[in-house]
């Protein structure tokens, strides 16, 4: 494992520079590999150790790697030292990089390989709850949803396979004059029948018919307020209506997250809140906070002079609560029920204001907590379309998905039989979307494109499946060969110490993963991972081989399938095993 040869190092040059072995953690990280490239397998920056006062911050950096280097010692894990460009390389003694890497997969701790790295121990673990995907009810579920769900799901599989113990909440879009315009609309244009049978695209359909309606018609108007008010009122006609809609949308969502491998704790919705809103404003307007306007609007004064210069409207003229009033008394009604240590909102970053907003205002009440709430914000997904025109619903991505997929598969030569061609092709596709979201940034945004999405050469999600599944095909034909025990000086090729070097970096992936939420560095890492297998299964044959050298390598096959496998659940794509 990465942290025994991180140790070990860390130990020498605590030695040497009498120093807490510690503090050298932080400034050793494994070295990135080139193909057909040898690389040393740890690299200590001396910057970091001048920035931590450990070595003087002034004088010549390359004359302090040099003296450094020179008095540091090999032996008998560290067969070499060199020094750099301002690090100094350490190379690992080949038998025992091999056999400590690869020692986990023969004791059944494959899917613990790399989570119990020291790295973490400065986590904070605890309660996390997630708050993502978040669609409105009856409108459009958008490429942003999509984005804000797969993401939010990563975030989730991320904190949970590093110990904290998450809370996974869907916060629905499910109040607010939309529901007058729906409820209003659904007696003129609405059937019950319609619902049962499609109800997503009934509800939206409506939607869309009542808008184009209010545009001209003033009773319709009348119509939704009347509605809306009657809900504020808790009327039970109404009431009856908004809750057969609400409940109906839920389960065709669950039946879309489904497919998608994303499963919630909790659906929560701003319906929940009509009355703890109000009850936020009296706080305010108790706590001196809540001013009125000339146009009869309660507002906070958040500008640090206390001149209004930057202000957040929390009360309507007429008295109704906004969006941001409610996620005020969500925030604080979710702390009093979950405890959480953190919690994380997952949405398009045109609501970065909106939440800057909330967690001052939170602050300001006295929340100190608010400082563990943290917003991860994305950028949009653009020219996101099918055959049949414009995205509205995401099974309408899914389905497409799954039917190019299929159609490819058909196409190629290399295709196996499954028993379920349909499922392999959904999941298959579905890491594809699911890749070609996490390779860049998540603030940029980009540009949708099928053809590249399910390529199965070039770095996408086709091509993580293909090398799982390769991988698992490889370990079915050469089932009864593997043994408790192996030879490592049979893994010396540089082909097998890449992806052994390779495996080095994976806690620390983790680490940068779990610090700034990104999923582009787990991608890319997992990406080069099999781009180094296909090098080794062309270089490496396990089939015809003799025993000891079989077995020696299924053994390193095994270990990438199985670091592979683990990677990509974390992302939310659940690797086929046949395709």
């Amino acid at each position: 494992m990465a942290c025994f040869f991180r140790r070990r190092i860390a130990e020498k040059l605590g030695r040497t520079l009498q120093q807490s072995e510690d503090v050298f953690i932080p400034a050793l990280s494994a070295a990135p590999v080139f193909k057909k490239q040898q690389t040393a397998d740890f690299k200590l920056s001396l910057s970091t150790l001048r920035v931590f006062g450990i070595l003087p911050s002034t004088g010549d950096i390359q004359q302090q790697t040099q003296d450094l280097a020179s008095r540091l010692r090999q032996d008998s894990v560290v067969e070499d030292i060199s020094a750099g460009c301002g690090v100094i390389n350490f190379r690992i003694n080949r038998k025992l990089l091999v056999q400590k890497i690869l020692e986990p997969f023969g004791k059944e701790e494959d899917d613990k390989f790399g989570l119990n790295s020291e790295l973490f121990n400065t986590l904070k673990r605890g309660t996390t709850l997630v708050e993502y995907s978040s669609p409105n009810i009856a409108k459009k579920f958008h490429a942003g949803h999509l984005r804000s769900t797969i993401i939010g799901n990563f975030i989730a599989n991320l904190k949970q396979s590093l110990g904290n113990n998450v809370i996974r909440m869907n916060y629905l879009g499910d109040w607010g004059m939309q529901f007058g315009l729906l409820g209003a609309g659904f007696s003129q244009f609405g059937c019950q029948e319609k619902l049962k049978q499609n109800p997503l695209q009934h509800l939206f359909e409506v939607y869309v018919q009542v808008n184009k309606e209010v545009e001209h018609n003033e009773n319709m108007k009348l119509a939704a307020r009347d509605f809306f008010r009657q809900l504020e009122q808790h009327e039970s006609r109404a009431m009856s209506l908004w809750q057969q809609f609400r409940e109906i949308t839920v389960e065709e969502y669950q039946h879309v997250y489904k497919r998608l491998g994303v499963h919630f704790d909790i659906y929560s919705g701003e319906s929940f809140y009509q009355n703890q809103a109000q009850e936020v404003v009296q706080q305010l307007q108790s706590q001196g906070l809540l001013k009125t306007t000339d146009k009869g609007t309660g507002v906070v004064d958040l500008s640090a002079a206390g001149d209004m210069s930057s202000i957040c409207t929390v009360l309507r003229s007429d008295g109704t609560t906004l969006y941001i009033t409610r996620d005020i008394a969500a925030a604080i009604d979710r702390r009093e029920k979950y405890h959480f240590d953190e919690m994380i909102y997952v949405t398009d970053k045109s609501q970065e204001n909106h939440f800057h907003q909330l967690f001052q205002i939170l602050l300001t009440l006295g929340h100190s907590w608010a400082d563990r709430c943290r917003h991860v914000p994305f950028g949009l997904v653009q020219g996101m379309k099918t055959r049949r025109g414009e995205v509205v619903f995401l099974e309408d991505v899914l389905d497409e998905a799954r039917a190019r997929m299929l159609h490819n598969m058909s196409l190629s030569k290399t295709t196996k039989k499954t028993d379920n061609p349909e499922d392999t092709a959904e999941k298959v596709a579905i890491s594809a979307l699911i890749v070609q979201d996490f390779k860049g940034p998540l603030l940029s945004d980009y540009k949708f494109d099928w053809d590249r999405m399910l390529q199965a050469q070039g770095d996408t999600g086709v091509f993580l499946q293909y090398t799982h599944a390769r991988l698992c095909s490889l370990i079915r034909m050469n089932e009864g060969i593997e043994a408790a025990t192996f030879n490592p000086s049979l893994l010396l090729e540089q082909t097998s110490v890449s992806i052994l070097q390779h495996l080095l970096r994976y806690d620390e992936v983790l680490y940068q993963s779990v610090q700034d939420l990104q999923p582009k560095h787990l991608v890319n890492f997992l990406l080069k991972l099999c781009h180094l297998v296909a090098s080794a299964h062309r270089e490496l044959p396990v089939k015809g081989s003799p025993q000891d050298v079989a077995q020696a390598r299924l053994r390193l096959f095994s270990g990438a399938c199985s670091v592979l496998a683990n990677g990509m659940r974390i992302l939310g794509i659940t690797p086929v095993h046949k395709m």
